[in-house]
């Protein structure tokens, strides 16, 4: 059986998928305020992520995983320093201006970075939390050391829009903000937003 709070978790993930892809907040972020696009990506792999992955029982795994190919690079993938490094290096590479702004002009693009953002989120968190007994946690010290660094990536690029000289991203120059806000404060309040919620 399925517990309450498992299905509580995995349905309050889904809902901040719906929230953070088909609410206004959505529009908002494509069209007008680079620090909105950053709410929505962060909604994703700090809230969607360890929801859906608090609300699968480890059962449910568990036939994949006794594949040995499949149980192999599962341990792979989820290990610590494995998984740490694929979700930041992901992370931080779709912020390049070039591939960012590539995901503004190209819906199929976009698409492709918000499921990479979950995917390896989902990986990202797996150390901490995840359900699966073949794919162990790390053991507790480890998982505070794990989320002290965790902190620092998302601090540095938030630190990196909030210092910038200027707006990195032409397409939210022409869009002209929105609510009365310049680009540059856009930019400088996406960067808080993301070093404060990620430390």
């Amino acid at each position: 059986p399925i517990s309450n709070g498992k299905i509580a978790w995995f349905m309050g993930g889904l809902a901040v998928v719906l929230l953070a892809l088909l609410s206004p907040l959505d529009e908002i972020g494509d069209t007008y305020l680079f620090s909105a696009h950053m709410v929505q990506h962060l909604l994703l792999i700090l809230a969607a992520a360890p929801m859906l992955l608090l609300g699968t029982p480890g059962w449910m795994l568990s036939p994949l995983l006794r594949n040995p190919i499949v149980r192999g690079a599962g341990r792979w993938l989820t290990n610590p320093v494995v998984a740490f490094m694929i979700f930041n290096i992901n992370f931080a590479a779709w912020h390049f201006p070039n591939l960012y702004q590539a995901t503004l002009l190209n819906e199929n693009i976009h698409i492709l970075e918000h499921l990479l953002f979950l995917a390896t989120a989902v990986l990202n968190w797996w150390p901490v939390i995840g359900p699966a007994e073949e794919l162990p946690r790390l053991p507790s010290p480890g998982q505070m050391l794990y989320l002290f660094l965790e902190a620092i990536p998302g601090t540095v690029l938030g630190a990196i829009f909030v210092f910038a000289d200027g707006p990195l991203y032409p397409f939210y120059i022409s869009a002209g903000g929105l609510f009365g806000i310049s680009p540059d404060v856009d930019q400088q309040l996406g960067g808080l937003i993301m070093g404060t919620v990620c430390s």
